[in-house]
């Protein structure tokens, strides 16, 4: 039997202690690498303010695996925590913790910005445009993810890491029963993210329908466009109403308003609706620009011809609308009526439209 006083000193004590001194000494090196090689110019002026859609983009993939890393060592640590003999590797408020930084981390600021990476390179080149619509905007998008993933990120060091899930359900969320900082700088990082997320789906929009080559219509773009066209309209109508949910928390924490308490008139269930008409699109965001990929991925080194692209083109199309029509499905125990647990029971098998979206996507003429 291992000894758990020894689990309890290697994850509790030394290794998060570890990880702040590695902070300091990776930003302390990087701060004397470009010192001493007098890039700090360089850095500035090519980089860090630099409206060129090709290097924001690179940028946002930089950050995303940077994160991806953040994430995995995250996901490590919750196998070894299932793996170990006992399930004492971390103690519940350490596993909580990491449950909660690691799905946030995927979702908020790795899967997005890597995606958002690739539609900056790749999409003015694809539809013949010299940039995106609004460059300096893609610029400022950019900071206000990173920001809000620094400002996330950062509570790992200062007051301890949010432990309410990715999801952050009330009242678990509350001050009343997460009384720690760390659920605040979830709400505001996220909350920073979010706004730059929502400025590059603007962006996106703008560039694909103003700005395409002349004889470029609609069904001549790439797949790739219409996934990254897709995926930002459905950002344009989910992430406002998942803004004021992360408003209204903080509100809540902050100021001791009472949103989501019962006791006070307000609705827990009023964050699981607002945070689901997001969360459940929020899967078609990822995924509809990934089915672009692939089919042009595939449709590429094939040297075929998609085949059923205006199919493919029309259950994208579809999507955007089905996927704000199924969020109550993540919370059917909530104890609603017969009717609206049958609408969402009906809305949520929309079989042919999935279907379409995966044979269009794998199938080559």
């Amino acid at each position: 039997m291992i000894n758990e006083q020894f689990f309890f000193f290697v994850t509790e004590g030394p290794l998060i202690y570890a990880s702040d001194v590695a902070i300091v000494v990776v930003s302390l090196g990087i701060i004397f690498v470009l010192t001493y090689f007098k890039k700090w110019k360089w850095l500035w002026k090519e980089w860090l303010t630099s409206v060129d859609h090709k290097k924001v983009g690179i940028m946002y993939i930089v950050a995303a695996i940077l994160m991806l890393v953040r994430g995995g060592i995250d996901a490590l640590l919750m196998r070894a925590q299932v793996t170990l003999p006992n399930e004492h590797f971390l103690t519940s408020q350490h596993y909580n913790e990491i449950f909660t930084t690691h799905g946030t981390i995927m979702i908020f600021f790795m899967a997005m910005p890597i995606l958002f990476g690739l539609m900056n390179i790749a999409i003015p080149l694809q539809i013949g445009a010299r940039d995106v619509a609004f460059p300096y905007l893609n610029n400022l998008s950019f900071w206000l993810f990173f920001v809000g993933a620094f400002i996330f990120n950062i509570s790992f060091v200062i007051g301890g890491s949010p432990d309410a899930g990715w999801s952050s359900y009330a009242p678990y969320a509350g001050i009343e029963l997460d009384k720690g900082v760390g659920e605040n700088f979830y709400l505001v990082g996220v909350q920073l993210s979010g706004i730059g997320t929502l400025a590059t789906a603007i962006n996106m929009i703008v560039t694909i329908t103003k700005m395409r080559a002349p004889g470029m219509t609609l069904f001549k773009m790439p797949m790739f466009a219409w996934g990254t066209l897709t995926s930002a309209t459905i950002i344009l109508f989910a992430f406002p109403p998942f803004t004021v949910a992360l408003a209204l928390m903080l509100i809540d924490r902050l100021f001791g308003a009472h949103f989501f308490t019962i006791s006070a008139g307000g609705s827990p269930m009023m964050w699981a609706n607002l945070f689901w008409i997001f969360g459940h699109p929020e899967v078609y965001i990822v995924l509809l620009p990934a089915f672009g990929i692939v089919s042009e991925v595939i449709a590429t080194f094939a040297h075929k011809k998609l085949f059923a692209y205006k199919a493919m083109v029309w259950a994208m199309i579809a999507i955007v609308g089905l996927s704000f029509t199924t969020w109550l499905h993540h919370f059917y125990t909530m104890g609603n009526t017969a009717p609206v647990n049958a609408f969402f029971s009906i809305s949520t098998r929309r079989l042919p439209f999935r279907q379409a979206s995966r044979f269009s996507t794998g199938c080559l003429r």
